[in-house]
């Protein structure tokens, strides 16, 4: 297998991790995603090998969330566990609903992103994509945002005991990516990067320009937290004004990516006001740092997206499409068949292209700060706090 192929992750059984019908996070949206990237032809496409979900690795799971596994496990059985014990662990809430087999379910979205990880260590592929997964929100000892297993802290973690010393993880979604900070706020060899509507605003409420890790890791964890109704030109300087120099100065040996498209204009629970054309940018950006520094070893999985026809199939097509560098031309039509079937799930016409109409321009960073911006100052807040640890300038490129 030759080490440019792309790993892709798919089952159908992911969509088990089904928290009800009226809730957000609908399975459907994975269901969807899958149609769209087989009519687009891009999971037979040479150097895309499309995988199953293998069998649950206890013991990697362990690595991660131990004890509270048992408390999944009692909440999704027939016997089901106490209302307030279940509370403890964040189950049987609004956001973490209980359902039948909940740790089976879960364990597949975590055991993904460790299939997914391992086919990197292997040393058989240099990228993998788990679109079902980037649960970043559930914390070691309990359920958070719709998350019950971080499958991401999953695949960091075998990166680590493979023997990586310094991995970079770069968080899209429009909420903070908390349980993943968390999980690494004190281990030096991870950089978590996070760019997000402010907590000041949404959900988790964490995120701060002045959180940068702990004591025995201080400027291990960089945060973005952007202005409510951010657009697309903001977003991406924001992004440029951070990432790259973080991720050139961190020079990890793989970066580990989520893409959560819940920052969309047409999502129902954030207030950023983005277009999955510049989605799409930066996720090219995030490929070409992993060329550029981590010899183009990258792992990257789904998150939260909650427009479930509208935006996150075509957001997650894109990212298939980008790891296995078959970028879809953003004008093109999506497939008939797949917006009849999608019209059929939903009752509701899919989009027609696979564009917004935003041409992806927008203000470098290096052409200046600008103190008159909510944006520029958020994002100086980053740099303040963090540049100086890695001898990089806040004010100058």
């Amino acid at each position: 297998m030759a080490d440019s192929d792309v790993y892709v992750v798919w089952d159908e059984a992911v969509t088990g991790y089904d928290f009800g019908p009226s809730h957000p996070m609908h399975p459907l949206r994975l269901d969807l995603t899958a149609k769209l990237a087989i009519d687009f032809e891009l999971f037979d496409r040479d150097g895309v090998d499309v995988r199953s979900i293998s069998d649950l690795d206890e013991a990697a799971l362990a690595r991660v969330h131990d004890d509270y596994i048992t408390a999944v496990k009692e909440a999704g059985s027939p016997a089901g566990l106490d209302h307030g014990e279940a509370e403890r662990f964040g189950l049987g809430t609004d956001d973490v609903p209980v359902f039948e087999n909940m740790h089976s379910a879960s364990a597949m979205l975590f055991q993904g992103s460790v299939d997914a990880a391992r086919a990197i260590t292997s040393g058989d592929y240099r990228r993998a994509v788990n679109f079902s997964g980037g649960m970043h929100h559930a914390m070691a000892d309990r359920a958070s945002g719709f998350c019950v297993y971080n499958d991401v802290a999953g695949a960091i973690t075998e990166f680590l005991d493979a023997g990586f010393e310094r991995i970079v993880y770069i968080d899209l979604d429009a909420h903070h990516g908390d349980g993943v900070e968390a999980l690494f706020w004190d281990d030096p060899r991870v950089l978590t990067i996070s760019i997000h509507e402010s907590g000041k605003y949404l959900f988790p409420g964490t995120g701060y320009p002045a959180d940068i890790g702990g004591l025995r890791a201080a400027a291990s964890a960089a945060n973005i937290a952007l202005p409510p109704r951010t657009g697309d030109e903001d977003w991406l300087r924001a992004f440029d004004a951070t990432v790259p120099a973080l991720v050139e100065a961190f020079s990890p040996q793989v970066i580990v990516s989520q893409h959560g498209c819940d920052g969309h204009r047409m999502d129902p629970l954030t207030h950023m006001r983005l277009s999955i054309d510049a989605m799409r940018v930066a996720t090219e950006r995030v490929r070409r740092l992993a060329e550029d520094h981590a010899e183009g070893r990258w792992l990257s999985t789904g998150g939260g997206g909650y427009a479930i026809i509208d935006v996150v199939p075509r957001a997650w097509t894109n990212l298939i499409a980008i790891a296995a560098d078959a970028d879809i031309d953003p004008g093109t039509r999506t497939p008939g068949r797949w917006a009849h079937y999608a019209q059929t799930k939903t009752g509701r016409e899919a989009p027609l292209t696979m564009t917004d109409g935003f041409d992806g321009s927008f203000t470098p960073w290096s052409h200046g700060f600008d103190p008159e911006t909510e944006l520029d100052r958020a994002v100086m807040g980053t740099r303040k706090n963090l540049f100086p640890f890695f001898g990089l300038d806040p004010y100058f490129d």
